[in-house]
C-alpha cells in the first residue's frame, strides 16, 4: 500500500493502488484535447442555431478546458520533489486546483442562469434540430472524457474535481437534447433557457461539494473515510501499547493521509525496542488504514496534556475533538 489507496469505515481499500499519476496525467491530456476542440464546435452551434443551451455547457466547456489545464499543471507540481522550504513537496497544489475549479464551476453557474432568466420571457428562435445534434455529439464527448478519468481518478480531489467538470457537462448536454426534443416536436423554444436553469442548478451543487472537500483539507480536518477512534482503538489494542494521546488525522494531498500521535509503550523498554514498536505500529498503520505518513512519539509514561487540550477537556470534548 502507497498511502494513496482508499479508506473507507476506517480500512484502506487497495482496490486504488494501481492508480499512478502517469495514468492521471494521460487522462487530463485526452480529455483536455477532445473537450477543447468540442467546446469550439458547440459555441459556433449555439451561435448558429441560436441556442442559449449550448452556449452555456460551450461556456461551461470553457471552464472545464481551463479547469483541465489547472488540474494537470497541478499534477505536474504534486510530483515535484520535497525542498528545505516545503518539506513535504507540493503535494496540496492538487486541492489549490480542485478549489480553483469548483470556484469557476459558481462563475459559469451565475452566468448561465443570469442569461437564462432574461430569455424565458423573450426565447430566441432556436433550431432544434441542430441543437439536438451538437449535444448528443457533446454527450459522447463528456461521457468518454468522464469515464476516462473516472478510472484514473483514485482519491485525488483535484482529478474528482475534473470528473465533476465532465460529469456535468454530460447532464448539460442530456438537458440540451430535451430542449432540442421539446423545439422539434412542440415547437417549444422557452424549453432552452428552462435547460440552461437545469444545467447551472447541478453545476452550482457539484461545486458546492467540491469547494467543502478541499476546504476540508485546507483546514486539516479528519480524512474522509477514518475514524479517529477506529486509529486510536487499533493502536491502544497492541500488547506493547499502553495508551494512546494527542492523536491528530489530516491529509498532506487529498489521496495521502497523515497522522501524529503519542503512544505509552508498556514496561521498561530500551531505545531500540522502542524503535522496532514504532516501525511496527507505523506499517500497521499503513496497512489497515492507508495512513503512510505517520509521526509517533514513543513514551514511558503519559505525558502532560498541552494547554489546548487541558481547555478542551474542561470544554467537555476529549484530545480528538469528540464530546466526552
Amino acid at each position: 500500500m502507497n498511502g494513496r489507496g482508499h479508506v473507507h469505515d476506517g480500512h484502506a481499500d487497495p482496490a486504488d493502488s494501481h492508480v499512478t499519476r502517469s495514468t492521471q496525467h494521460r487522462a487530463l491530456w485526452i480529455s483536455l484535447v477532445a473537450n477543447g476542440i468540442f467546446m469550439v464546435v458547440e459555441l459556433v452551434g449555439g451561435v448558429v442555431f441560436q441556442s442559449l443551451a449550448l452556449i452555456a455547457d460551450a461556456a461551461h466547456m470553457l471552464s472545464d478546458v481551463a479547469g483541465l489545464g489547472v488540474a494537470l499543471v497541478a499534477q505536474h507540481l504534486v510530483d515535484r520533489r520535497a525542498t528545505a522550504r516545503h518539506s513535504y513537496g507540493l503535494q496540496r497544489a492538487e486541492v489549490l486546483g480542485a478549489q480553483a475549479n469548483g470556484l469557476a464551476l459558481l462563475v459559469v453557474a451565475a452566468w448561465v442562469i443570469y442569461e437564462a432568466v432574461g430569455r424565458i420571457g423573450e426565447p430566441a428562435d432556436v433550431v432544434g434540430g441542430g441543437l439536438l445534434v451538437v449535444a448528443t455529439i457533446g454527450l459522447v464527448v463528456n461521457v468518454l472524457s468522464a469515464v476516462l478519468i473516472a478510472r484514473a481518478q483514485g482519491q485525488s480531489l483535484n482529478m474528482r474535481g475534473a470528473f465533476v467538470h465532465m460529469a456535468m457537462d454530460a447532464a448539460g448536454s442530456v438537458a440540451a437534447m430535451v430542449a432540442g426534443i421539446a423545439v422539434i416536436v412542440w415547437n417549444a423554444d422557452w424549453v432552452d433557457p428552462v435547460a440552461s436553469i437545469v444545467i447551472a442548478v447541478l453545476v452550482l451543487w457539484s461545486a458546492w461539494g467540491l469547494l467543502r472537500d478541499t476546504a476540508q483539507v485546507l483546514l486539516e480536518g479528519t480524512p474522509r473515510g477514518l475514524d479517529p477512534d477506529s486509529v486510536e482503538a487499533t493502536l491502544t489494542a497492541d500488547d506493547e501499547v499502553e495508551a494512546v494521546h494527542h492523536v491528530h488525522l489530516w491529509n498532506l494531498a487529498s489521496d495521502v493521509p497523515a497522522m501524529s500521535a503519542h503512544v505509552v509503550l508498556r514496561g521498561e523498554v530500551s531505545l531500540h525496542d522502542a524503535q522496532a514498536s514504532g516501525d511496527r505500529l507505523k506499517s500497521l498503520l499503513e496497512h489497515r488504514f492507508g495512513i503512510s505518513h505517520a509521526t509517533l512519539e514513543l513514551e514511558c509514561h503519559p505525558c502532560d496534556p498541552a494547554p489546548d487540550e487541558q481547555t478542551r477537556n474542561r470544554s467537555g470534548v476529549n484530545h480528538l475533538g469528540y464530546p466526552e
